[in-house]
């Protein structure tokens, strides 16, 4: 499924009417059906409900809902946010109809919309028609004087398109924004549900095409949300007359005396995910602990400096390097200046796929190039603002525009990681990740996604499909662990143990006739 921004979904109406002859008023209707069917949902024996309408077409939807749901028998307050004359001509239209059948708007300037702001607390159900997609400014005056009104009662919120104050494209907050339990957009998924503010304020979320022909919502944007059936599609089929060396040969560089699990997490997952053959390379009580731990993983052992991969075992591991077909490099190897020297070192003669995680990526962000060869850079956050020499806070300001930034900088896939992961690369749309849940935010998370990856390059997935595939595979088998383990509190070893099921659901969901 597509993503479209705030203009993208203008020009997908205006040609909806334009080429198919869908009228505003219809998509309008439309629209506010399929809100009411949520207020049916939340409601199913009736109740109160207000319903606040903003001046334009989002208000224009919320006269729908206040007609149908009091045609339904429920009671409805409709407190507009605006003076009559203000409105647009659509909107004033469905105002209009939504009068003639009984509905009896109270705006802005009336006495009782503030005695009934006072009194929202008593309602059953709000649903938020103030603002749409277009939304750019702060808000001010009615609008923000209805938003604090939302958020003051505690009632259960319904947003009609997008939480009002909330920026479509960026997530980001306009001052103030409703705090919805849930969203009704249309036509397709919009930025601000996987970024920001707004991936909090949206709650739960759906999306209804509203009648838009299939043919304009199939056309691609610049980014797409992930689905089962793309992944399964992609995912590497294991034949039957294949062997070991058929099915992968990964290398993982990885560990540190400090950070020894760091490397058995890599290990595990990679060998969960499908892995032929799985070497780790690193220092002598790395390699003890994974010898310990996952006993079918090979070793290479690595001569170390004070604890890290010293500079001298890039002679060691060049020596081996054409034996895999992809590499994890970073996860727990810190970046002491042995490491960077090391890096530096292989990474000038480098020329299999790699994946370049966690200290990996620290050491690019000091200065060491990266390899000439396919990569694909699986930050955080924090490694993504040391990468792009920014702060957090810009770098989550607007996710989308940061992978485009890093993708036009290194000229490489770029995975960053976080809710709805997103991944980039020249060229291509950016792929959302729908799988996953807050336990994630764990230590060694990323340790296991690294391993899936790099196990799906080396099973000759290109790394922008390795990457899409890998962080929707990561993200099921965390779904499997909140549901059977707890939603908070499985380890990332759970995790990776839990792939090969994961795996299972995503190709089985898809083979359903």
């Amino acid at each position: 499924m597509w993503i479209a921004t705030a203009e993208q979904s203008k020009t997908i109406d205006r040609r909806a009417s334009e080429e198919f002859g869908l009228p505003a008023k219809v998509l309008m209707e439309r629209a506010g059906l399929a809100v009411f069917d949520v207020v049916k949902e939340m409601l199913p024996n009736g109740g109160r409900v207000t319903i606040y309408c903003g001046k334009g077409n989002n208000g224009g939807d919320g006269f729908v809902v206040a007609r149908v749901a009091r045609d339904h028998g429920y009671q409805v307050d409709c407190l507009v946010a605006a003076e009559e004359g203000d409105l647009t001509p659509d909107a004033a239209e469905q105002l209009r109809i939504a009068v003639a059948q009984g509905v009896s708007p109270i705006f802005y300037s009336d006495p009782r919309w503030a005695r009934k702001a006072e009194c929202l607390g008593c309602r059953d159900l709000i649903v938020d028609a103030l603002l749409g997609t277009g939304a750019r400014c702060e808000v001010r005056g009615p609008i923000k004087d209805a938003i604090q009104a939302i958020n003051k009662s505690g009632v259960p919120a319904i947003a009609v398109d997008v939480p009002s104050g909330i920026h479509c494209d960026t997530g980001e907050e306009l001052g103030e924004s409703v705090w919805a339990l849930r969203t009704v957009t249309f036509g397709l998924p919009k930025p601000y549900l996987f970024e920001g503010i707004g991936l909090e304020h949206s709650g739960y979320w759906t999306v209804h095409h509203i009648g838009i022909p299939n043919v304009l919502l199939n056309e691609p944007t610049t980014a797409r949300l992930l689905e089962g059936e793309w992944v399964s599609n992609l995912l590497p089929e294991r034949l039957r007359a294949s062997h070991k060396g058929d099915n992968g040969s990964i290398l993982i560089v990885a560990g540190s005396n400090r950070m020894r699990g760091a490397a058995t997490l890599a290990a595990k997952a990679a060998l969960r995910s499908g892995a032929g053959l799985v070497t780790v390379a690193g220092i002598a009580s790395v390699c003890e602990a994974v010898a310990a731990n996952v006993p079918e993983a090979m070793l290479l052992p690595l001569p170390e400096n004070d604890g890290v991969i010293s500079a001298d075992a890039a002679r060691v591991l060049l020596q081996h390097k054409t034996k895999y077909h992809a590499t994890l490099f970073g996860p727990g190897m810190t970046h002491d200046q042995p490491v960077l020297e090391f890096l530096e070192k292989v990474w000038q003669e480098w020329t299999q796929p790699c994946v370049v995680d966690a200290d990996a990526l620290n050491a690019v962000s000091k200065g060491v190039r990266l390899p000439r060869a396919e990569c694909v850079l699986t930050p955080h956050p924090g490694e993504m603002s040391r990468l792009l020499q920014l702060s957090i806070a810009e770098i989550q300001s607007d996710r989308f525009r940061t992978v485009s930034h890093a993708v036009q900088k290194f000229k490489q896939c770029v995975l960053l990681k976080g809710p709805y992961t997103i991944v980039g690369e020249p060229g291509q749309p950016m792929l959302v990740n729908c799988t996953g849940n807050p336990g994630l935010a764990s230590g060694g998370m990323g340790d296991v996604l690294g391993g899936v990856i790099t196990t799906l390059l080396a099973q000759d997935l290109p790394g922008y499909y390795a990457a899409g595939c890998g962080m929707f595979w990561h993200g099921t088998a965390a779904d499997l662990c909140a549901g059977e383990i707890g939603c908070i509190g499985y380890k990332a070893s759970e995790v990776a143990d839990a792939l090969p099921k994961a795996r299972a659901r995503i190709v089985s969901a898809c083979n359903v006739d």
